[in-house]
């Protein structure tokens, strides 16, 4: 392979569980970079996405600078990858969604027991909140999803070697969780 291919990746309303994964394929990072340049990524502290080969995204859409920083990435990768379980289904993160956002922002800024004079923040800095948290495939058009929570490094590293090599991704049962 003479041209190395982009990689970038970025993490929304999440842990960043996956992309620890991501680090925990250990030694094969190794042999990865001999074949991948990583664009945006905490690897690189790279900010913003530039034109990229495949975008891998963590993390459900919580908020207007979760949405911003999505649309950059699909405007700006080939192939877009949602990774995890809240990237997928809004997992964790959107067990708030039977709930009014009034009431979490309530609860959390003005009526937990811990806050004496508590009030909801409303500094312009602060992204606005959505109403829902969303998977990604309901603002962007997602090429590939690797469940689990997170997927594991066996998983993640299967399905960029099958991309390098050029193949469709395929997994054995064992390396697709739902959890």
């Amino acid at each position: 392979m003479s041209q190395k291919i982009r990689v970038a990746t970025t993490s929304l309303a999440g842990c960043f569980g996956c992309h620890m994964s991501l680090l925990d394929i250990d030694e094969r990072l190794f042999t990865l970079l001999e074949h991948v340049e990583f664009d945006r990524s905490p690897l690189t502290d790279i900010k913003h996405c530039g034109p990229c080969d495949i975008g891998l995204v963590e993390g459900g859409i919580c908020n207007a600078e979760n949405v911003h920083v999505l649309r950059e990435f699909r405007k700006n990768c080939k192939i877009l990858v949602a990774v995890g379980a809240c990237a997928v289904t809004g997992g964790l993160p959107a067990q708030r969604n039977h709930l009014s956002l009034a009431d979490c922002l309530q609860e959390v800024y003005v009526t937990e027991i811990s806050l004496e004079h508590g009030g909801i923040p409303n500094d312009p800095e602060l992204p606005l909140p959505l109403d829902k948290v969303h998977p990604l495939h309901e603002v962007v058009k997602v090429d590939y999803f690797l469940p689990g929570c997170p997927p594991s490094a066996d998983t993640l590293w299967k399905f960029l070697t099958d991309l390098l090599a050029g193949r469709t991704p395929s997994f054995a049962p064992e390396l697709i969780r739902y959890d």
